[in-house]
């Protein structure tokens, strides 16, 4: 079952989207994870091809409450995206903390970031400084966000903002501040200190983010103390995993996983 609703950060409402595994109607008392999905650079809670639709579809089909939500100036949220910085990135995504976790049939102990692209960055560094968030899943996500989104949008196009003092990108005028914002974070970095479990999936065709960044993440965090790290390359897979294929194969690693975790922690409970 899905439910739309919204919650406040700052003074922009940011639409959300929230989908139930259909036993819990009626049932309050039960308490499960919930899988927040962060979208990526001028994305939405529906994704291309609707893969986050799809996604949430089918993990609330294996009870898990899913909250798909847009970023300010996104999908259908309030506000101005290119006017953010990569740490209200970071914030909204912690309202949307808040807001999964008054949700019914939540266990707040169970909150699960799942990021793509450069939500894959900004759900690391939001783990980075958010004890809430038990554990992490990465589909292709950005390494390196400043030399990233640069490449995106085009080096050429980013003079504009000595003349213009902003970039179009799609329709979105992405202001210097936003821009500049990404050069401070470095996710790599942070993953390292996590101490919660790790899932990495990427595309070994992804054109628009480096399928190394999968590996490299996975060494940076693989000698943890705390925490465990998985990774796969799904061969052939692009950015969003278009295809029939590749979905399937990118759901069932993340289901699979999901529920081995579930199945961890209530041995350890």
């Amino acid at each position: 079952m899905e439910k739309q609703g919204w919650f406040l950060w700052k003074d922009c409402k940011l639409t959300a989207t929230v989908h139930y595994p259909r036993h819990t109607l009626g049932i309050l008392q039960a308490k499960l994870p919930i899988v927040i999905i962060c979208h990526g650079f001028t994305s939405n809670r529906i994704g291309v091809d609707r893969l986050f639709v799809k996604t949430a579809q089918q993990l609330s089909a294996s009870e898990f409450v899913v909250l798909r939500f847009d970023y300010a100036g996104c999908g259908e949220s309030e506000g101005s995206y290119g006017e953010n910085t990569f740490q209200d990135l970071i914030s909204q995504t912690q309202a949307a903390i808040d807001y999964a976790s008054k949700l019914p049939c939540v266990d707040s102990r169970e909150i699960i970031l799942l990021g793509h692209s450069l939500g894959g960055a900004v759900a690391v560094q939001t783990a980075a400084v958010d004890p809430r968030v038990k554990d992490l899943i990465l589909w292709a996500s950005v390494g390196n966000p400043y030399d990233d989104i640069v490449n995106i949008i085009g080096k050429d196009k980013c003079q504009s903002l000595t003349t213009k003092g902003y970039v179009d990108h799609l329709g979105y005028s992405l202001k210097a501040d936003f821009l500049h914002s990404l050069q401070s974070y470095h996710p790599m970095k942070e993953l390292a200190q996590f101490t919660g479990d790790i899932l990495l999936l990427h595309g070994t065709e992804d054109k628009d983010i480096p399928s190394v960044y999968c590996t490299q993440f996975y060494h940076s965090c693989s000698h943890r103390i705390h925490g465990t790290s998985e990774l796969k390359l799904i061969k052939g897979a692009n950015h969003t995993f278009s295809s029939i294929h590749h979905f399937n194969e990118l759901l069932a690693q993340t289901l699979n996983w999901l529920n081995r975790q579930s199945a961890t922690d209530r041995i350890t409970i």
